[in-house]
């Protein structure tokens, strides 16, 4: 009997990628990577205005480039065995698109247009759109559609993107006929659905991003979004009020995808999910796990049974959704802005000067310099990580906040900034980049605490993504500062691994998730247990990061009320 294979791809921040795993035991038959071309020479993106936009033709290509590079790795009659596909994306990475479903910057009158592109999770413009939401959520006398998002509506999301887009752009806010996210164009694409009315809109997208709940029967009211702007009730009727968990048919493959996939026609489709929803269900997420997908950002994925919470919202997160993970539990996301990106923008601080003296000298020094800077970029972590490991964190004055790109749990704040104390003239570098390390862990502790305070149990903890494979310092300073051991995944793929695990299900496969989950995990490929004496003083250390923390943070309100 021929194996059943199936597809799992995952559009990701930097590429996407595809891979091809055996339904019968997970093994992962093939892997490919693609990058984005547009996004990785820096186009339609300005980090001091924290905008961050992908072009669509990014994701069409990577795409067709991931799948065929995938497929080239399977004997002739492999890719005729492929039973189902799954697409996990980031989020909330939502865009305009016309009637015919297309993206607007597919047309050519928008192609250059940043606000006709897909807006990155990370993008931080519509940080005022997201406060005008929360103000309006509260103070308008009717339903609080917030509640179930934790509350606080974040410039992350969907409405608030759309918002900011609608108050710059007059000329796109007339163009656009609907929204869609990443996640729900992908399928559509794929299988040849061009009606906006017609896409399957994903229940995980829409719950934690776009406030929709079953309690108010969908999408927030037209009265509430006609306060924040006449043209958002306008667009309500050409969003969607239905929404499907990540277990349905989305679709089948059309002819033309087919075509240039080199795949038959017909394949199941699965309806999409955010990546870190996936991959959640990918590393084996079950109730009493945190799954923590740690990367540039960090997300927090936990699920529970619905009779734990009832209809009770929980505060200060990134919603809690039925459906949005497994169907048949509340899955509740939380996550930190920026988590790999803090020693990223530690790393390039240092290597500065290097990349200056190249870019400015013509000389044989410049030269020199330049290839000094390549170098250097990339040994400094490694370097930075090697001689943290040997420091004292009890003999350590430096404390570091981790909100260089504002706080996203618990109760997200954008604008709030990062910070460092207890600097000396005697402050090395690996003893300051030890204290970033120390920071995010601290934030992770911050997210784990604020979960135990509602009464949510969480017995162990479950990594997976770029960071748990590449750096067991900061891995080891996770589990010190939880006080829990960490489970790293085996497989370095579990977003596309949790993608391809609801393509089987959606092909019929498996009759469940979890059967699929019990077939198809990879297993762990290390634990990372807590050391006793460290962390008694990364406790102590911990309250000193909450005294900071809340200092830092009633500093910056001082601030805004004397800007008022």
């Amino acid at each position: 009997m021929a194996e059943k294979l199936v597809l799992g791809l995952d559009f990701g921040t930097d590429s996407a990628r595809a891979v091809v795993v055996n339904a019968e035991n997970g093994q992962e038959e093939a892997v490919a990577v693609a990058e984005y071309s547009r996004w990785s020479s820096g186009l339609y993106c300005d980090a001091a205005s924290d905008q961050y936009r992908h072009h669509p033709l990014d994701y069409i290509e990577a795409l067709e480039s991931a799948v065929n590079k995938a497929l080239k790795q399977l004997p002739d009659s492999g890719k005729k065995n492929i039973a189902g596909i799954g697409i996990a994306a980031t989020g909330s990475t939502p865009c305009a698109v016309d009637k015919e479903g297309a993206p607007l910057a597919l047309n050519e009158r928008f192609a250059e247009n940043p606000n006709a592109m897909f807006i990155l999770w990370k993008d931080h413009t519509a940080i005022a759109s997201a406060e005008k939401i929360n103000e309006t959520a509260k103070n308008w006398g009717g339903t609080d559609f917030t509640s179930y998002s934790g509350g606080i509506y974040s410039a992350e999301w969907f409405w608030a993107k759309i918002l900011h887009v609608y108050e710059q752009d007059q000329e796109m806010a007339r163009a656009a006929f609907s929204w869609v996210e990443l996640c729900d164009w992908l399928p559509a694409l794929l299988s040849g659905i061009t009606d906006p009315l017609q896409i399957k809109r994903s229940r995980c997208a829409a719950g934690h991003k776009a406030m929709w709940h079953q309690s108010w029967n969908g999408l927030p009211d037209e009265k509430f979004l006609a306060l924040l702007a006449p043209e958002l009730a306008a667009l309500k009727p050409r969003l969607y009020n239905e929404t499907y968990t990540s277990d349905q048919l989305a679709g089948r493959l059309s002819p033309y995808w087919a075509k240039r996939l080199n795949l038959l026609p017909g394949i199941a489709i699965a309806v999409g999910a955010l990546d870190a929803h996936m991959g959640a269900v990918g590393g084996g997420i079950t109730p009493g796990t945190l799954v923590k997908i740690m990367g540039t950002s960090t997300c927090d994925i936990l699920v529970c049974s619905p009779t734990l919470l009832g209809e009770r919202p929980m505060e200060g997160i990134c919603g809690q959704v039925d459906g949005s993970v497994i169907p048949g539990l509340i899955g509740l996301e939380a996550g930190q802005s920026a988590f790999g990106d803090v020693y990223a923008w530690f790393k390039e601080l240092l290597a500065w000067p290097l990349k200056m003296m190249a870019q400015e000298s013509q000389s044989t020094a410049g030269e020199m310099a330049a290839v000094l800077a390549e170098k250097a970029e990339k040994a400094i972590l490694d370097k930075l990580s090697e001689e943290a490991a040997t420091l004292d964190p009890a003999q350590s004055t430096v404390l570091a906040l981790d909100w260089l790109n504002g706080r996203r749990t618990p109760y997200a704040n954008q604008k709030l900034k990062g910070a460092l104390t207890g600097l000396t003239l005697g402050t090395t570098a690996p003893a300051v980049f030890r204290s970033l390390v120390e920071a995010t862990a601290f934030g992770s502790k911050a997210i784990i605490d604020h979960f135990h305070q509602r009464g949510l149990t969480i017995n162990e903890v479950i990594a997976l993504g770029g960071i748990p494979k590449k750096s067991p310092l900061v891995m080891q300073i996770a589990a010190d500062v939880l006080n829990k051991p960490i489970k790293v995944v085996r497989s370095g793929e579990a977003c596309a691994l949790g993608a391809a695990m609801f393509g089987a299900v959606a092909a019929g496969l498996f009759q469940s998730v979890k059967l699929a989950q019990e077939q198809m995990q990879s297993g762990f490929s290390e634990t990372y247990s807590p050391r006793p004496s460290y962390v008694k003083i990364y406790q102590k250390k911990y309250e000193d990061y909450l005294r900071l923390a809340a200092a830092a943070e009633a500093n910056f309100s001082i601030k805004k009320e004397m800007t008022r």
